[in-house]
Order: C-alpha cells, then sequence, then structure tokens
C-alpha cells in the first residue's frame, strides 16, 4: 500500500494493493476503528461540505476507509447520499491531481509518487481519445459527450466548441473537469451493493448517524429568512469577521458563503457583503459563490457539518443548544421554529426600508 494508492484509491492498482494485502473487509470494520472513523467522515464531508475531510495520516487506514465509505454509502442506499460522495471523491481527486501535473519542482521526498496525465488518461482508457496540441487538447467527440454530459453552462455545448475531424478542442482546465467526471463514473459504478449482514451489523450506529445528517440537511432545504441574531454562534463570529474587514481563511470564506447561499441570499447580496473584506475581488466571489450554488459546475455545496467547523477551528463560543445539534443549518432551523414569527425581521427587509427612507 502506497500513498497514491491512498491518495487515489479509486486507481486499479490501489484495488490491486488491497487485495495483494489479502484484507477482510469485515475483520477490518469490526477490529479497526480507525479505518471506520475515517470511513466516516469521508460520507458525512461528502454530504454536508463536498469534499472527504482530511487524510489520515497513516496510509493503511486513508486507504481501506475508501471500500469501508463505500459500504457505508450502500448502507444508506439514498440517493442523494450516492451522489454527494461520488462528486466528493472526484473533486477532492481533481484537485490533487491538478496540483500534481503543475508542480515545477519535485516532491520534498524524491520516493513519494505522485500522478501524471498519461496515467490517468490511460487509468480511464483515454489514451486514444485524448490528443495534445498548442495550448490544449483535441478530445474525441463521444468521449467528451460522455464525459460533459453533466456540466452546465453553454460554453460545454458542441455547438459552442471547436470541431474538427470528430475531435473537440478543450483547453487544459477543461480535461481536468472531464477526468473528474471519469472519477465520477468510477467512484458511482457498482454504488450501492448488498452488503453481509456481518459487516452491515458492525456498522449500525454509522449508518445512522449518516442518515440522521441527512435528515437534517433536508429539513433545512427550504430556509429563506435571514435574522443574523438567531445564527448559529460559528456563523455569528463569521459574519463578524466578514463585516469588520478581518481576514478569512478560504475555509471560513465557504463555510459562511455556503451557508448565507443555503438561507437565502442571492449571489449579489453575499457579493455586497464581502465587499469590506482584505482582497476582495467581485469577479472571483462571485464565481466562488456562483459555484457553491452549484451554477457554475454539477455540484451544489451545502454547509458544513459542525465537525467540519471545529476541525478548521470555526466553531467558537458554543451554547447550550449547540451540544445538541449536529448541524449549523440545523440549529438555525431550530433558532427560527422557536422565535415568535410577528418579532422575526429579515435583514434584507431592514435594507429595503433604509434604502426607501433615503
Amino acid at each position: 500500500m502506497q500513498p497514491l494508492h491512498a491518495r487515489y484509491p479509486f486507481l486499479g492498482a490501489a484495488r490491486e494493493a488491497v487485495e495483494a494485502a489479502a484484507v477482510d473487509l469485515g475483520e477490518v470494520v469490526a477490529t479497526e476503528e480507525a479505518v471506520t472513523q475515517r470511513a466516516l467522515e469521508r460520507v458525512e464531508h461528502a454530504i454536508t461540505d463536498g469534499s472527504v475531510g482530511q487524510p489520515h495520516r497513516r496510509t493503511r487506514v486513508e486507504l481501506l476507509s475508501y471500500p469501508v465509505a463505500r459500504v457505508l454509502v450502500s448502507l444508506v442506499d439514498e440517493h442523494v447520499c450516492t451522489r454527494k460522495y461520488a462528486q466528493a471523491e472526484a473533486e477532492t481527486a481533481r484537485e490533487r491531481f491538478t496540483e500534481e501535473f503543475a508542480a515545477t519542482t519535485e516532491f520534498k521526498s524524491t520516493s513519494t509518487e505522485r500522478v501524471e496525465l498519461r496515467d490517468l488518461l490511460s487509468e480511464f482508457d483515454l489514451a486514444s481519445a485524448v490528443r495534445e496540441a498548442e495550448d490544449g487538447y483535441w478530445v474525441a467527440v463521444g468521449v467528451y459527450l460522455d464525459l460533459a454530459a453533466d456540466q452546465r453552462g453553454d460554453r460545454w455545448r458542441l455547438v459552442n466548441r471547436p470541431l474538427a475531424d470528430g475531435e473537440v478542442r478543450v483547453a487544459p482546465d477543461d480535461l481536468h473537469v472531464l477526468l473528474k467526471q471519469a472519477v465520477r463514473h468510477r467512484v458511482a459504478d457498482g454504488l450501492p451493493f448488498d452488503v453481509p449482514d456481518a459487516i452491515g451489523d458492525e456498522l449500525t450506529e454509522e449508518v445512522e448517524h449518516l442518515r440522521e445528517v441527512l435528515a437534517d440537511l433536508d429539513l433545512t432545504r427550504d430556509i429563506d429568512t435571514v435574522v443574523p441574531e438567531l445564527f448559529p454562534p460559528c456563523m455569528q463570529a463569521l459574519l463578524d469577521q466578514v463585516q469588520k474587514g478581518e481576514h478569512l481563511e478560504h475555509h471560513s470564506r465557504f463555510a459562511i458563503a455556503a451557508f448565507l447561499t443555503s438561507i437565502g441570499l442571492s449571489t449579489d447580496e453575499i457579493v455586497d457583503l464581502f465587499q469590506v473584506n482584505p482582497g476582495f475581488g467581485e469577479e472571483a466571489t462571485r464565481y466562488q459563490v456562483d459555484h457553491i450554488r452549484g451554477d457554475t459546475g454539477p455540484t451544489d455545496y451545502s454547509t458544513p457539518s459542525c465537525a467540519t467547523m471545529q476541525s478548521y477551528g470555526d466553531c467558537v463560543n458554543m451554547d447550550d443548544l449547540c451540544q445538541r445539534i449536529s448541524h449549523p443549518m440545523a440549529y438555525y432551523e431550530k433558532k427560527l421554529d422557536d422565535a415568535d414569527e410577528d418579532e422575526l425581521t429579515d435583514w434584507r427587509e431592514g435594507d429595503e426600508e433604509s434604502e426607501a427612507d433615503a
């Protein structure tokens, strides 16, 4: 089992490494708590924030968490869970291979392998379908149509692409997106599958937890009320930092933007909020918010869970309700439910009144 296998567990070589080690998944879930916990993190992060969480420092744990995560997804057996999980694994892979493709110097450790473009093309039987050209690539039209089918936006339509001799012209970044889709197809293939009772019985608590996470998200989908004083403490703190013009780390910016999107703010309203932030760039901010919303890709990202907020150090000022809630959106919904509707003032209504007075 190599670090490369752990970074890209969907590779055929990674599967072969697990098989060569004669790993018994039933024994793993029964005796290796670290693997089960990391697998749970992979799926929960996929559901809540579109990532697979932070990799485990041990290669074996990280690699084996992938097949166990697939078991968890199969046991949950909900379409939204399967879809979000496959998308999260694919997006994580894209981030990693894009960085490795762009590396201009060797990794610090000369023994560390990294994936190359030709490796992934070969992995997905695309070597003969992708031809390098100046400043981009030509992709066989059938392959392009298959991998671009889920992409949103006019630029992905075939009529808006250069087409010659049965090939479609794409930029390097677009090829990376197509490769991400190939990864998503690989991860989703065969999910969900039948899980032996002996393995399922060992994962009862984990499956129940994931179903609760899904239930929390389902309950909060239709919120369209902005009352900052009822925000969970973590989001109040991040919003306060934004309004003071303080610097926010990328994960913090993502968290508050995803939360504001989830409760009904438009992209324009969020962009207006971020204007006072150091390093603000309207075009970049608008793109990031639209990306979170799902307007620029197939994935719409959810607000990070409480566990994710804690792992990044964004969970602050916890109150009694925080102790009983596993997601910021569930916290906000509870606060809205408990509040007197006649006393609720939507932040946007206050802005409209101020403009009218002016």
